[in-house]
């Protein structure tokens, strides 16, 4: 049965990790992003094993977001393998807790001299995610990797270099649709996005409000009502889709996203 799961972008902290899940639990909630935005902070396997064993109990489906920290597009060989360290190691953590997807910010677009170089940086990033996938495999890692459709302009992550990188990587994705209205400029865009990732059968999404201006992305904000109403009425009616929320008040909103959802389905 096609379904639609909610839930924040963050678990809190290890000791209270089984509390929160409960709490999710009973606001509805079938859906939870790890923020591993400094570092995998989950470190002990048991541990880890535990929280996974709680979420698949409550059926709240897990996934992480890897630090902010990553580059796939640098050229500096130190920085590239340091990431690429960082994605393995929740790729690790990641397997221990039963995650399904590891959300990643691709990385940055190569410079030549005063210009970008969006192919070259294109085919550093493939080549990483290729390099990454095999690893993956190596280690029998069962997360997939999901790159990040990203807000600013100057970044790597539009929804055609994410669709493009499913195709030849064959990687997931995560399609932030909040990123996606800054770097437009207004608009969300659905109806594109969602054909160009059509092949996926699943869609993990991240929404929220979101400031903007020339550059894209300036920083989220809470999400309003007609926001939620406007991306509920979008979303495919085909597909099992999951909305994670970045906002300041991510529990609050994710809670009317919800309520919003089975309102709509009456």
């Amino acid at each position: 049965m096609v379904k639609i799961k909610f839930g924040p972008a963050g678990l809190g902290p290890v000791k209270d990790a089984i509390k929160n899940l409960e709490y999710f639990h009973s606001l509805g909630f079938e859906a939870c992003e790890i923020a591993f935005t400094y570092g995998a902070y989950i470190k002990d396997k048991k541990e880890a094993e535990e929280i996974g064993k709680k979420a698949k109990e409550l059926g709240i489906q897990l996934s992480i977001h890897a630090p902010y920290f990553v580059n796939l597009g640098t050229e500096d060989e130190k920085k590239l393998e340091n990431t690429k360290k960082r994605i393995i190691k929740c790729l690790e953590v990641g397997t221990w807790l039963g995650v399904k997807y590891i959300v990643f910010h691709p990385g940055y677009y190569v410079k030549k001299g005063k210009e970008v170089d969006k192919k070259e940086t294109y085919e550093r990033i493939k080549k990483g995610i290729l390099e990454l996938q095999e690893i993956r495999r190596e280690n029998n890692y069962t997360p997939k990797l999901a790159p990040e459709t990203m807000g600013k302009v100057n970044v790597f992550g539009s929804i055609e270099e994410v669709a493009q990188l499913v195709r030849d990587t064959k990687c997931h994705a995560c399609i932030d649709f909040a990123h996606i209205l800054a770097r437009s400029g207004g608009d969300y865009r659905f109806e594109e996005t969602l054909r160009f990732f059509d092949n996926l059968e699943e869609l993990h999404i991240h929404f929220s409000g979101i400031e903007y201006g020339d550059k894209g992305e300036k920083n989220h904000k809470k999400t309003l009502a007609k926001e939620l109403k406007e991306l509920l009425e979008n979303l495919p009616k085909n597909k099992n889709v999951v909305v994670i929320n970045e906002s300041p008040e991510m529990i609050d909103d994710s809670s009317n996203a919800l309520e919003l959802y089975k309102n709509l389905k009456r």
